[in-house]
């Protein structure tokens, strides 16, 4: 059995399951498709990463290449996430305004040329740094919890 793998699905379905009621506090509104979708609070893939990071220190020491791998592939997944993916989502919002603000400047009437998009882009791809910060410490919780029971014998 791979605990640091094991340990790392673990973060990542825990800050899925927040999202739902993390979700509905913040706005009062039941959304049970948050636990699989993208974005929200908390990142599920900061979690997962800093869980494997924090399992891989506490296992193997901050000195070794497993380690290394571990934080760069942490140090990636949370940038992408709060830069390069929520760059993404802010341009699908943008796109997806697109057809109405045509509309709007065509005085109504867009002509033959427009076809309003049937399908809007998915505007929750990325996250804001307090989603990925909690993340992160979510999945460094969850990480160190698991390593700690490995050297306990619990596991």
């Amino acid at each position: 059995m791979n605990q640091a793998l094991i340990t790392a699905l673990v973060a990542v379905g825990a800050a899925q399951l927040l999202k739902v009621p993390i979700q509905y506090a913040n706005t009062k509104e039941w959304k049970p498709d948050k636990l699989v979708g993208t974005g929200g609070m908390p990142s599920s893939h900061s979690s997962g990463v800093a869980a494997l990071a924090s399992y891989t220190a506490l296992k193997y020491g901050i000195r070794t290449p497993e380690f290394a791998i571990a934080s760069m592939l942490g140090i990636i997944v949370m940038y992408d996430a709060m830069n390069i993916r929520r760059h993404a989502g802010e341009i699908a919002m943008q796109v997806n305004d697109l057809d109405v603000d045509v509309e709007k400047l065509a005085g109504g009437q867009p002509g033959i040329y427009h076809v309003r998009r049937k399908e809007k882009l998915k505007e929750s791809l990325g996250h804001q740094p307090a989603e990925v910060a909690a993340g992160a410490i979510l999945g460094a919780a969850i990480g160190a919890a698991s390593a700690l029971a490995v050297k306990s014998g619990y596991s």
